[in-house]
């Protein structure tokens, strides 16, 4: 700290970091290590790749139309291809190899640049005569074609050659892809979750996980409470390959740098990093491959802590356009621009791309372009057999390496397979409850998640927000260890430090976990923050779910985010906490089969239902459990139908009987429910309403029935006719509230226009006009029109 007087003549002190567990370094100490030192035939080699994979890059944006982001593609170019050809084990031949390295693009807007290299990887490869994977397996040249383009285009060449289309950013569709990314911030989380599960599974000799990320990347929140937990779960085999260009959309100076303030950060990113007790190594420049190599070979090396290599770079280096103006922008289309960013390439490897491209712009003329374009490269390659040969020897020592590791999984390695297989109907016997005592929704779902946890040999791990055992999900951890994870130290544990209150943060961390394969990854804090928090994340692992099974056929691997203490009953912490709102972020807003919600009315509904959601295994299932403790009660002694009906979606709690039907209720949520169970529906039996009083106990699960049984269950004239109660908002009652009268009619936490107050859970519902006398005069009043009406 500068030694200055303040102007009330007060010194400043001086200031440091406490001692950390990773250490600092420069590649210039680095590259005077004889064995880090890269040969100089490589580096040629790889210099002449690069040529091609820029002139690739210069292509796509050109043909995508005028969409993507060159100048982190390029600037982030060399760092990628020294981890393909130099770094990595791996094996190219066999993408489904768990113990393989990986390399995740967390800067998901890079997604060109990673298309341009695994495509010409892909080439390099067969024009070496390499026996390549299926085409499914595949990333082809020709697939360029489909960069950013819909799966609907009809244009001929793309249809021809079959071309695969590639989202803006990338997906498991991808071969080599295990994670969707390009929500800032998310990639890293998730790419952490992915190293946490490998180290989990394989132990000390994991595979390394690798991501790109650059200094704009690391601005949201998310990433310093990624950052955190990936550094107090020790995850060794955990790099970070920084893309430092400073420059973002806006800004040519997003971080502080040599004493100049940053416009966006006041610390650099290899401060932050060892701030949160990464290793740093810093590459001065991110463009040598020389220092490139030296230090990513270094890293191989690091035992203890994540690693952050950082490079120093130029966005759009040699492309023509640089620092934020090639961000998301770049060369006009077939404009001189374009083809001088062509020239190196075109005179090392003396060939010429086309340029009649602007002479005729129609789709179909313009993709003729771009085919003949993508062949000069091919010509190029197919012309340069020593670079070939080059390829193909790297990509077979990478295979090499890889099966000289002997990487297998740890003994009781965890597998989560046996949680899809539970029978919704059988409840453990160390789980059935009591009737008559008191459970909470919250304690009953930790032990059930515990069951699964032993089940699977420790499969479940779980993150929460300062909340473990307020939410209960500390009991994941029984029978495994006491404490939080680390690879080091305590690797039996269950629990996952999150970085502290992180529910943005925690939900990539695990729901990259669950995205591994092997495990399902938990995490718990109130609804009214985890359910907007970790939407992202959520819909990120559903995107990437979605895009690993249309490639290998596989079902989803599933994450679990727990909305705790959900709704009114959460009263004494008030409106900031005690959230009504949550559901309707997540119920029926994710394709049918991604996500599931959970609404479970009393303990007993808990098993069945996270046992019926599993068996469908959707990318996300989210239960929605709330805090206080409640009576057991005794169903069939109450004339109530068992727990297990749960398992439908929407159940029957009370049929109407032969003659005049008084109506339909339809109820959501704990608070409502126990309290209509208790107080309203003994006072309608005596009035002697005639009335079907159904419960939603899983929109998700209902919608996934056949529609024969659907409307065998819930006959859409009774929607016609329906009014609602619940503690959620009146959106989630219109999937089963159809009539403008029963909407009107429906009470929910906001019918008297604003957010109920603090208090005990009994005295909020009765604020919100959700309480037994309330209900009972609402559905009085809903009977009396509905017999007056007919």
């Amino acid at each position: 700290m500068n030694a200055t007087i303040d102007f009330n003549s007060v010194k400043p002190s001086k200031f440091t970091l406490s001692q950390r567990r990773a250490s600092y370094y420069d590649v210039s100490d680095i590259i005077t290590a004889s064995q880090f030192k890269a040969d100089d035939d490589d580096i040629k080699a790889l210099e002449d790749i690069d040529l091609v994979y820029r002139a690739l890059c210069a292509v796509l944006y050109n043909f995508a139309p005028l969409s993507g982001h060159p100048g982190g593609s390029v600037s982030s170019g060399r760092i990628a291809q020294a981890l393909l050809f130099s770094t990595m084990d791996y094996d190219f031949f066999d993408p489904q190899k768990k113990e393989s390295d990986i390399l995740s693009y967390s800067a998901g807007h890079k997604a060109m640049g990673l298309y341009a290299l695994w495509a010409l990887r892909n080439e390099l490869l067969r024009a070496a005569g390499a026996s390549l994977p299926g085409e499914k397996h595949q990333l082809r040249l020709e697939d360029l074609l489909g960069f950013r383009r819909s799966r609907s285009c009809s244009t001929p060449i793309f249809k021809k050659l079959c071309s695969k289309a590639l989202d803006g950013h990338p997906t498991p569709l991808t071969p080599f892809v295990k994670l969707a990314t390009g929500a800032s911030g998310v990639g890293v989380g998730a790419t952490a979750g992915l190293a946490l599960a490998a180290a989990d599974i394989y132990g000390a000799n994991c595979p390394r996980v690798n991501m790109i990320e650059g200094e704009g990347g690391l601005t949201p929140g998310r990433v310093s409470e990624a950052m955190a937990a990936a550094a107090t779960a020790q995850l060794s085999n955990l790099v970070m390959h920084i893309d430092w260009n400073q420059s973002s959309i806006d800004s040519n100076n997003v971080c502080s740098e040599k004493l100049k303030p940053g416009d966006y950060v006041q610390w650099s990113p290899g401060e932050l990093a060892y701030l949160n007790d990464w290793n740093v190594i810093h590459v001065a420049n991110g463009h040598d491959f020389f220092q490139i190599l030296s230090a990513q070979q270094f890293a191989r090396s690091i035992k203890s802590q994540p690693t952050a290599i950082v490079y120093r770079t130029v966005k759009g280096w040699k492309y023509g356009i640089e620092g934020c103006s090639a961000h998301g922008a770049g060369h006009k289309f077939a404009s001189d621009g374009y083809y001088a960013a062509l020239n190196d390439f075109e005179t090392r490897f003396g060939v010429k791309a086309p340029r009649y491209c602007a002479s005729k712009p129609t789709p179909d003329a313009v993709e003729a372009c771009f085919h003949e374009t993508l062949l000069t490269v091919r010509k190029a390659v197919e012309n340069s057999p020593g670079l070939t040969a080059f390829a193909l020897k790297q990509i077979n020592e990478a295979s090499f390496r890889l099966e000289a590791a002997g990487r297998v999984p740890r003994a009781k390695a965890p597998s989560s397979e046996k949680a899809y297989e539970l029978d919704p109907g059988a409840v453990p016997a160390g789980l059935a409850l009591r009737t008559g005592r008191e459970a909470t929704l919250r304690e009953t779902l930790g032990s059930v998640l515990s069951h699964v946890g032993r089940l699977t040999d420790g499969a479940v791990m779980a993150a929460a927000a300062d909340l473990y055992s307020s939410t209960s999900v500390d009991l994941v951890n029984k029978g495994f260890g006491e404490g939080f994870f680390s690879a080091v130290s305590n690797p039996a544990a269950r629990l996952v430090s999150a970085g502290g209150i992180c529910e943005d943060g925690m939900g990539a961390l695990m729901s990259g976990l669950s995205g591994f394969g092997s495990h399902i990854g938990v995490t718990s804090s109130y609804a009214a923050f985890i359910a907007p928090l970790e939407h992202i994340a959520a819909r990120l692992h559903a995107i990437g779910q979605q895009g690993r099974r249309d490639l290998d056929g596989k079902p989803f691997d599933t994450f679990i985010m727990i909305n705790a203490h959900a709704g009114l009953k959460t009263g004494e912490d008030g409106p900031t906490h005690a959230d009504p709102q949550a559901l309707q972020l997540l119920e029926g807003n994710f394709p049918k089969g991604a996500m599931i919600t959970l609404t479970p009315w009393e303990p007993q509904e808990i098993w069945p239902l996270m046992a019926a959601a599993l068996n469908r295994r959707p990318a996300v299932i989210a239960p929605f459990i709330t805090r206080p403790a409640e009576k057991v009660p005794d169903r069939k002694a109450s004339g109530l139908p068992p727990a297990a009906a749960a398992i439908k979606g929407l159940y029957p709690l009370l049929e109407a009987g032969r003659g005049q039907r008084h109506g339909t209720i339809v109820l959501q949520g704990n608070g409502v429910t126990t309290i209509f169970v208790n107080e309203v529906l003994p006072e309608i039996k005596k009035l002697g309403f005639n009335l079907n009083v159904f419960y939603v106990s899983s929109r998700e699960l209902f919608d996934l029935l056949g529609d024969a049984e659907k409307e065998d269950i819930y006959p859409g004239r009774l929607a016609l006719e329906a009014m609602g109660i619940t503690d959620f908002t009146l959106p989630t009652m219109h999937r089963w509230v159809c009539s403008g009268e029963g909407r009107a009619r429906t009470l929910h936490p906001f019918r008297n226009g604003r957010y109920p107050g603090s208090g005990r859970a009994a005295d909020v519902m009765k604020e919100a006009g959700l309480d037994g006398a309330a209900q009972l005069e609402a559905v009085k009043n809903y009977a009396e029109f509905i017999i007056s009406r007919k």
